[in-house]
């Protein structure tokens, strides 16, 4: 009875190792085509080239001129409204309704003002492409070159919401493309 025990066990792991070295066998070859990943830190990329906090200071800039123009036309309205308020008893119906229509039509033109610089298409948005693009491309270019020289096939932003939770300070890559854009250290 022992011997035959011996020779199942001896059986068992018999099977076991083929076992072993057939799944072996089999996700080798899927070992071979692992891909390879790059993390860089946009923030601190973005935060090391000149140009983005230059654009960065002129959209600031145009946005406080722009700011500056609606509110000065908001505080005109206001005071228009203030002023028929204080006078309105002594007005006729005619110049209310004249005084009216002053008011509404200086809140609609403050109201279309800010639209022409802070709405969806509006002048900021153009400002900040036209300003932004360029610097992006030049990113991209350079992220893109140092992917394909070292044979990464994605490369992740972990400032982003890209949900991840670890990357290796070894695949990252933000100096170098500092470095490609030429304010490397």
């Amino acid at each position: 009875m022992r011997i035959t025990e011996k020779t199942g066990i001896k059986e068992g792991l018999k099977h076991t190792r083929i076992l072993g070295f057939m799944l072996l066998m089999l996700f080798l070859p899927l070992s071979s085509y692992a891909q390879k990943f790059a993390v860089l830190d946009m923030a601190y990329i973005l935060k090391n080239v000149p140009a983005y906090e230059r654009a960065g200071e002129q959209l600031n800039q145009v946005s406080k001129k722009w700011q500056a123009e609606v509110e000065a036309l908001t505080l005109e309205a206001q005071t228009m409204y203030k002023n028929y308020q204080n006078e309105v008893v002594f007005l006729s119906q005619e110049q209310k309704k004249a005084r009216q229509d002053a008011i509404m039509e200086k809140e609609k033109e403050a109201a279309e003002l800010k639209k022409k610089y802070f709405g969806p298409e509006g002048e900021l948005f153009k400002k900040r492409t036209a300003l932004m693009t360029p610097i992006q491309e030049e990113i991209y270019n350079a992220v893109k070159d140092i992917a394909e020289l070292r044979g990464y096939q994605m490369v992740i932003d972990k400032t982003g919401n890209s949900g991840i939770i670890y990357g290796s300070p070894k695949a990252d890559i933000s100096n170098e493309v500092l470095q490609k854009l030429g304010y490397g250290r």
